[in-house]
C-alpha cells in the first residue's frame, strides 16, 4: 500500500512535436463583400483578418484533425502505436457520438490509445494540454496526442455580417511525453478556468437537447454562432491577462524571459490589448489570424506549430500560450522549448 503521507512525485511532461493543417480554399474579404453588406476596410479595421480557410463539403473535422495529428507524430518521431491517449478539442464534432477522437484513432491506427473529446471552445487546445499533463504527470499515460480541430463554416450564419467575417476552419496538434528528467519542450505550468454565469455572451443556442433543430425553427438559424461582441472583447482581454499573469508567477519566470507569446487568434485588437497589459513588445507576439481568422480551439494550436516551423523560438526559449473562449473559458501554458 502506498504511503499517503509522502508528497506525490509528479512526472515531468514535455511537448515533443507539433503539427497543423488548414484547408486549401481561401475565403477573402473581397469574397465576403459579395455575400453580405461589409467591406475589406471594415473587416480589417475591426479584426485584422484578410482571409480565412474553408473546408470542402466532404472534408470533416476528423479529416482535418487526422492531418494535423499525422504531422505532429512525424515531427515527434512517434508511431501511432506508441500513443496512449488521444484528446480532441472541438465544438464542431463529426457527430455527437461517437467522439471525433475515436474517428482519429481509427484513421491513424493508434490501436493502443484511449480516445475522447472535450468542449471548451477557443480554450480547448490548452484544456486538452492541461488534461494530458495530468494523465502523464500521474503516470496514467506516457505519450499523448492532443488535437484541436474545427469546421466552423458549418455553424456560421453566413447572413450575419457581425460574425461570418470572423471564423475559419483548420486544425492543430501536439505530442506530449514523459521521461525521468524534463527535456526540451518542458511544460512549466498550465492554467484553465471557467465562468458559466457568462455563458450567453458567445454560444450556439440551438441544435442541442435544450433547443433541438426542427422544421418549425430551422429558418431561425439557431444552430449557428451568436455573440455579444463588445462584452466578449472586454472579458477576453481581462481573463487572458489574468490567466497569463498567474501562470508567469507560478512558473517562476519574468515577462522579459518570454521569447514569444502565442495568443488565441480571434481579433487583432484583443491580441494587442493583452500584449500591452502583459508589457510584452509586439515583436514577441505571434499573429497569423490575418490568414486564417478565428479557428476556435485550433487557433492557438495552428499558431504554435507555425511559430515553431518559422523558427520564432528555439532550444531553451520560453513560449507562453494563452486563450479565451465561450463558456466562458480561459487557459494558458508556459513551455520551455
Amino acid at each position: 500500500m502506498s504511503d499517503l503521507t509522502q508528497p506525490f512525485k509528479r512526472l515531468p511532461v514535455a511537448v515533443i512535436g507539433t503539427g497543423s493543417y488548414v484547408p486549401e480554399r481561401r475565403l477573402t474579404n473581397a469574397d465576403l463583400e459579395k455575400m453580405v453588406e461589409t467591406s475589406n476596410e471594415w473587416i480589417v479595421e475591426r479584426t485584422g483578418i484578410l482571409e480565412r480557410r474553408i473546408a470542402a463539403e466532404n472534408e470533416h473535422t476528423s479529416h482535418m484533425a487526422t492531418r494535423a495529428a499525422e504531422r505532429a507524430l512525424e515531427s515527434a518521431g512517434v508511431s501511432p502505436e506508441e500513443v496512449d491517449l488521444i484528446i480532441v478539442a472541438t465544438i464542431t464534432p463529426d457527430t455527437f457520438t461517437p467522439s471525433t477522437a475515436c474517428y482519429v484513432q481509427n484513421n491513424i491506427g493508434a490501436k493502443n490509445a484511449v480516445a475522447f473529446d472535450i468542449s471548451a471552445a477557443c480554450s480547448g487546445f490548452l484544456f486538452a494540454l492541461k488534461t494530458a499533463v495530468q494523465y502523464i504527470g500521474c503516470g496514467q499515460a506516457r505519450t499523448a496526442l492532443i488535437i484541436a480541430a474545427e469546421k466552423l463554416s458549418t455553424v456560421v450564419n453566413w447572413e450575419d455580417r457581425s460574425t461570418c467575417v470572423l471564423f475559419g476552419d483548420g486544425s492543430g496538434a501536439a505530442v506530449l511525453r514523459t521521461g525521468d528528467q524534463p527535456g526540451d519542450g518542458a511544460v512549466l505550468a498550465s492554467d484553465i478556468g471557467s465562468d458559466g454565469s457568462l455563458h450567453d455572451l458567445l454560444r450556439i443556442p440551438g441544435g442541442g437537447s435544450a433547443c433541438p433543430t426542427t422544421t418549425e425553427n430551422v429558418h431561425e438559424r439557431l444552430a449557428t454562432l451568436a455573440m455579444r461582441g463588445n462584452e466578449t472583447f472586454r472579458h477576453a482581454v481581462s481573463h487572458m491577462k489574468e490567466s497569463a499573469t498567474s501562470l508567469i508567477e507560478r512558473a517562476g519566470i519574468q515577462p522579459e524571459e518570454i521569447k514569444l507569446v502565442v495568443p488565441h487568434q480571434a481579433n487583432l485588437r484583443i491580441i494587442n490589448a493583452v500584449a500591452q497589459r502583459l508589457t510584452i513588445p509586439a515583436d514577441r507576439v505571434f499573429v497569423n489570424l490575418q490568414k486564417y481568422g478565428n479557428t476556435s480551439a485550433a487557433a492557438v494550436a495552428i499558431a504554435f506549430d507555425e511559430a515553431r516551423r518559422e523558427g520564432r523560438f528555439g532550444k531553451g526559449d520560453i513560449v507562453l500560450l494563452v486563450a479565451f473562449g465561450a463558456g466562458l473559458t480561459w487557459s494558458s501554458a508556459a513551455i520551455r522549448w
